[in-house]
């Protein structure tokens, strides 16, 4: 059942077994996994199923350095579906030394394993329509996946793992009807939480203070309750609900909001072949998914050399360069402003926009008008009509000379952080301040993959790899992209105790036995990994944690849920 919460009567208090806060990826997937569980759930979502100016700016906050991080309003989606109703469908396992307390990688270590994960990513791949949990090069289609580079074999590095995509799909969209079906399972829209209201010792929750942006409001009282809104608003919430809490709910150490990590990525260098076949595109699985191989950093050389776990893709060249005499690419850079704020802001460059470069740029598509054309129809055939969407720009260059795109783990550091700012939403609930902060490993990690990498190329014959001139300084290239605008990762972090984390291995709050988090904000590392499908198979989890936790006996002190219900309508 899907309703709105503008209708509830005003003051009522709603009663449910589990309250799911936001109804993006993670807060889905608990809902559709416990709508055949017999307990009742509640799921609150911010916004409805569009988006709205006025719900979209309660996202609104201020940033230390806007060079490195977007506003955070400008990319996350607060709608129903959340950021699923923009992201680009990338899906990527964790390896299983992103788990591990590694010596060189500060704060490293999960209080979980990594087969304890794999197990949900199957379901997780399902949820997401990536097609089979197959992500080996070798196996994922008959016969394997074309190699990137015919007879390159890298000893520091892994050419068979692979990428999946997914439709992308929209969650909300996807699954809607599912959850309008179910009795089991109601969907309030357009219900704000605004507060998180703890008993007097501060052990449990015990109710959801929920506004709407037309005046209306209500609570809501659960046994469990779980919030999902995302690895910047989770935060948010927890820090702002401190009646009881003075510094916020698990935050008595100190460590709620800290640890923000995002990727560390961007492109960088240039690579001519020596007449080696290259295939730098997708290959379809036999399933229909979109699947791509990378050049993935091995666990032996992260061991060897102290670096972050990290991948790279062989990729056209940097789009603002005129150099590469490419008409699609030229096209792409001049329609800039068309594209949205989070990739159109990697197209501004290294220098200053000039009348020059624009000239080359229109130079470009004017020798090369055929190849923008077919480009465009591609687009058009394969990535907007098509349910199945392109992943993304493929572009073999004129001039036969590539890039890479690197994607690369972030370390984990107390310093990088969010924290309540002074200005206040219409809610009067305070505003995010956002410090992103990358650190001397996060440099090393690219500059050293890429010199290994750069060895590689050097010792097979197949090609010349090297740095362009603007980019001998490599904290210059990693500050030139910043942080990677969807993936808000580790700031309610997951511990062996509240000394080390916000949450336990069950992503249960510490000090507060009704609370739980869901979403990428409990992940203590980042990966080099984009984070969907693992919070995803925490999700999944966390649901069947959840159900199996409902079918025990109260806990001593647990107060029993209020019998006054309001309307659902």
């Amino acid at each position: 059942m899907i309703g709105d919460a503008r209708r509830i009567v005003r003051d009522a208090v709603l009663t449910a077994d589990i309250c799911i806060v936001g109804g993006g990826a993670a807060g889905i997937a608990l809902a559709l996994r416990l709508r055949d569980s017999g307990l009742r759930v509640l799921l609150l979502e911010s916004g409805g199923p569009s988006e709205d100016k006025a719900t979209q700016a309660l996202y609104e906050g201020e940033v230390a350095d806007e060079a490195l991080h977007s506003p955070p309003d400008k990319y996350r989606q607060r709608r129903f579906g959340g950021s699923t109703t923009i992201w680009g469908g990338r899906c990527v396992p964790f390896d299983p030394i992103d788990f591990d307390a590694r010596p060189w990688m500060p704060y490293s270590g999960w209080p979980i394993s990594h087969e304890t994960v794999a197990r949900w990513y199957p379901e997780a791949n399902a949820l997401v329509e990536a097609g089979a949990c197959d992500y080996d090069a070798r196996t994922a289609r008959e016969g394997g996946l074309r190699p990137v580079i015919a007879g390159f074999n890298p000893r520091e590095f892994d050419v068979d793992r692979i990428e999946r995509f997914s439709c992308p799909t929209d969650f909300a969209r996807r699954y809607r009807h599912r959850l309008e079906t179910t009795q089991q399972v109601r969907v309030l829209l357009q219900a704000n939480v605004t507060r998180l209201r703890t008993s007097a010792d501060g052990a449990r929750v015990d109710s959801a203070e929920v506004r709407t942006l037309d005046g209306n409001r209500f609570q809501v009282q659960a046994d469990q309750f779980v919030v999902a809104t995302g690895g910047l608003e989770t935060p948010r919430l927890l820090l702002a609900s401190n009646d009881v809490h003075a510094a916020g709910i698990g935050n008595a150490r100190d460590l709620l909001g800290r640890f923000y990590m995002s990727h560390i990525a961007g492109t960088m260098g240039s690579l001519r072949l020596h007449g080696a076949a290259v295939w730098h595109g997708y290959d379809l699985a036999e399933d229909g998914t979109y699947c791509r191989r990378r050049i993935a950093l091995s666990e032996e050389a992260q061991h060897t050399h102290a670096l972050g776990n990290m991948v790279f893709r062989l990729h056209h060249p940097r789009i603002p360069d005129p150099n590469h005499r490419t008409g699609a690419l030229s096209a792409i850079y001049l329609a800039k402003h068309l594209i949205s704020y989070e990739y159109g802001k990697r197209l501004t460059g290294d220098g200053p926009v000039t009348a020059g470069l624009w000239l080359r740029h229109v130079g470009n598509l004017m020798t090369d008008p055929f190849g923008a054309a077919r480009f465009l129809a591609h687009w058009v055939r394969h990535r907007t009509l098509a349910a199945r969407k392109f992943p993304s720009v493929i572009i073999r260059p004129r001039a036969d000379l590539f890039s890479l795109d690197f994607h690369a783990e972030q370390a984990p550091q107390p310093d990088s952080r969010v924290t309540l700012g002074h200005s206040v939403d219409a809610f009067g609930m305070p505003r995010l301040r956002v410090d992103w902060r990358y650190c001397e490993l996060d440099v090393r990690t690219v500059a050293t993959g890429f010199a290994l990498l750069r060895q590689e190329f050097a010792e097979s014959g197949l090609g010349e790899l090297k740095l362009e001139p603007s980019e001998s300084d490599i904290e210059a290239v990693v500050r030139r992209d910043g942080a990677y605008g969807g993936h808000h990762i580790g700031t309610v972090r997951m511990g062996d105790s509240r000394a080390t984390g916000v949450v336990d291995a069950n992503c249960r709050v510490f000090g507060v036995n009704n609370l739980y988090v869901a979403g990428s904000s409990v992940f203590p590392t980042s990966s080099q990994a984009n984070p969907t499908l693992t919070l995803l198979a925490l999700a999944l989890r966390l649901a069947d944690h959840l159900h199996a936790r409902a079918a025990r006996p109260i806990e001593v002190g647990q107060v029993p849920r209020v019998s006054r219900v309001g309307s659902y309508a």
